[in-house]
């Protein structure tokens, strides 16, 4: 014989140390290993981590073959078609533990040929994706955070700038080249988070950059047509408003919205509202929300926006007092005010006013959008 039989024993002994180190892999791999017949469409293993990760063995687990299994045949009727790329699959989905709870996974596959290339045996893996998806969770959580605690300061700082910048006319050329250092210094720490904070790395934890500026006619009307889904009579009127206006639109279409919905809760649903912006004959914007109601007590205006003050008419209204408190600090972040006021014809006039400079030339990045929440007239 050319092999003798000291080398078969030396090859059979090599072949059962090898088995004995790929089950000792497979037992504590945390990885899910499995195989399945593809003329019966049934699962024929199931390594030991099934059991530990999902409560599941070979013998419990039909739930778990159903949703492994569950497209099987049709990827086995693509793949005799010619369509080749169905031999090895990576999918992201979920199964369920054996308690009930979902857990999300990757699952890779391999569809095994038999000697006339015939798909025989189909094999793979599991991968519990939860602590993956509990980093990528933690780094939204980061990225939202640092964002937050960064740009909260810089546009209060921003909106501030510009406030001193509009009414400040009458101050030297050197105080408003301070001011303008203030600004180029804000702009530049806000560059700096936008190039760390970029589109593509926020895409990659589940967070796109937000826009920094809105048309201000815009913003009005699509505050209003919410508004009239509950009352018809809104109107809008605009007059003189930018193009353009530096802010945080979502902050300044809530501030709008709790004002009209203020509006609307406090008035007879056939009292009209207004919603004027315009602006402001001491520079700045201004937006006007006015009802036609019975109007607000002279002794209880100086508190409506204070918090969780909820005023003497407010005992038939449902609210928790803190609408047009956060209206205020949305106005204060960006260097402005609300205020409310009874009016001469009846009802109630509350004003948003904006330090919007008529003569800013400076854009962080229109088209590509932060999320800054400053100010700016510029387009």
């Amino acid at each position: 014989m050319s092999v003798s039989i000291a080398e078969l024993q030396a090859a059979l002994q090599q072949s059962q140390a090898n088995e004995a180190r790929y089950r000792l892999l497979l037992e504590h791999s945390s990885e899910i290993s499995w195989m399945a017949d593809c003329a019966t469409l049934s699962l024929t293993w199931l390594s030991p981590a099934a059991e530990r990760q999902f409560g599941y063995t070979l013998e419990t687990a039909q739930t778990l073959a159903s949703s492994l299994l569950k497209d099987l045949q049709a990827r086995l009727t693509r793949y005799a078609e010619g369509d080749l790329s169905r031999r090895r699959l990576l999918r992201e989905t979920e199964l369920a533990h054996r308690d009930g709870h979902a857990v999300p996974v990757e699952i890779e596959s391999t569809l095994i040929l038999d000697a006339a290339g015939v798909p025989a045996t189909v094999i793979g893996v599991v991968r519990d994706l939860s602590s993956r998806r509990e980093l990528a969770q933690q780094q939204k959580k980061f990225a939202s955070m640092l964002s937050h605690e960064f740009r909260t300061p810089l546009s209060t700082i921003d909106g501030a700038v510009q406030r001193l910048e509009m009414t400040g006319a009458h101050h030297d050329e050197g105080t408003r080249k301070r001011y303008r250092k203030i600004q180029t210094a804000v702009d530049r720490m806000l560059a700096m988070l936008d190039e760390y904070l970029s589109p593509e790395r926020m895409a990659s934890i589940g967070r796109e950059r937000q826009p920094n500026e809105v048309n201000p006619s815009v913003l009005l009307q699509s505050a209003a047509e919410q508004a009239q889904r509950r009352r018809k009579q809104i109107t809008v009127q605009t007059t003189g408003l930018p193009q353009w206006m530096r802010c945080d639109p979502s902050g300044m279409r809530l501030c709008l919205d709790i004002l009209l919905d203020n509006a609307i809760k406090y008035t007879g649903e056939n009292i009209p509202i207004e919603l004027v912006g315009r602006i402001a004959t001491e520079g700045g914007v201004e937006f006007l929300v006015r009802d036609h109601g019975a109007g607000i007590p002279e002794a209880e205006l100086p508190h409506v926006f204070d918090k969780a003050y909820r005023g003497s008419n407010a005992a038939s209204v449902a609210g928790s007092g803190l609408g047009l408190y956060m209206a205020r600090s949305i106005a204060d972040v960006h260097g402005g005010t609300v205020s409310a006021r009874n009016v001469s014809e009846s009802g109630t006039e509350f004003r948003i006013w904006l330090p919007v400079a008529a003569n800013a030339g400076k854009n962080l990045a229109r088209e590509e959008g932060s999320s800054d929440n400053s100010l700016d007239a510029s387009s």
